[in-house]
């Protein structure tokens, strides 16, 4: 019996987005570059999506382009373009056009009818009681994690909803995996070498110093990363 030589099955990943808010290459290249120099362990030749909400067909997309591939980054996809010429220009580069989660569910609220409101899925948390040591990955897939334990450098936590941390933080969380901005990381002491909320990140020398080993909170404001004590 011959086996079928592929297959296609769903899957989801986390990507880093990346906004780009000015038209010069050689200004974008130098900013990339600066933030792989700070993380090159979680940016070096990493997956990125382009969001290029804030450009227009104006920008050499050539340059762009190459000015980011040339940091190291490899370009899966482009996000946010709303300057039709200019989707054509990234269409002819070979890139994909992607949409974000929020516009994805607009457009389908418009081209499907009404339907009564279903009941909401069970909700549940995942809970790790031992500590997460480095090279560990724990992925709480559609729910929170709690980790009463500590985490070590070079652990990661993943979870689609909110990040509770009991112990000393050391490792990389990354609360709302899925998009939701509306997450939050909580952590007793925290010392981590990355947080994230929906793709938008800091990395440890961002932490502001004053909360460094301290009870803090976490959360998206404005769009921004914010902190403040865990009260």
């Amino acid at each position: 019996m011959s086996q079928t030589p592929i297959e296609l099955k769903g899957s989801s990943f986390t990507l880093s987005v990346v906004h780009l808010h000015h038209g010069d290459p050689d200004v974008v290249r130098q900013a990339l570059q600066d933030k792989v120099n700070q993380a090159p362990a979680f940016l070096k030749n990493a997956p990125v999506v382009l969001n290029v909400a804030s450009l227009s067909s104006e920008v050499n997309w050539r340059l762009m382009q190459q000015a980011i591939t040339s940091t190291g980054l490899h370009i899966v996809g482009v996000s946010g373009c709303k300057d039709e010429a200019l989707k054509r220009i990234i269409s002819r580069a070979g890139l994909p056009l992607l949409s974000e989660g929020k516009e994805q569910k607009k457009a389908v609220e418009v081209i499907e009818p009404v339907k009564p409101a279903a009941e909401p899925p069970a909700f549940k948390t995942r809970v790790i009681n031992t500590p997460v040591r480095s090279g560990q990955q724990i992925y709480a897939k559609n729910s929170d994690l709690i980790v009463t334990s500590s985490v070590s450098a070079g652990a990661e936590l993943i979870a689609d909803g909110n990040i509770h941390i009991y112990g000393m933080m050391r490792g990389r969380a990354l609360a709302g995996a899925s998009g939701d901005r509306e997450c939050q990381i909580f952590c007793t002491s925290l010392s981590a070498e990355l947080v994230s909320i929906a793709g938008e990140y800091w990395i440890m020398d961002q932490i502001p110093a004053d909360f460094f080993g301290k009870a803090s909170r976490l959360c998206l404001r404005d769009g921004a990363m914010t902190i403040q004590p865990l009260n």
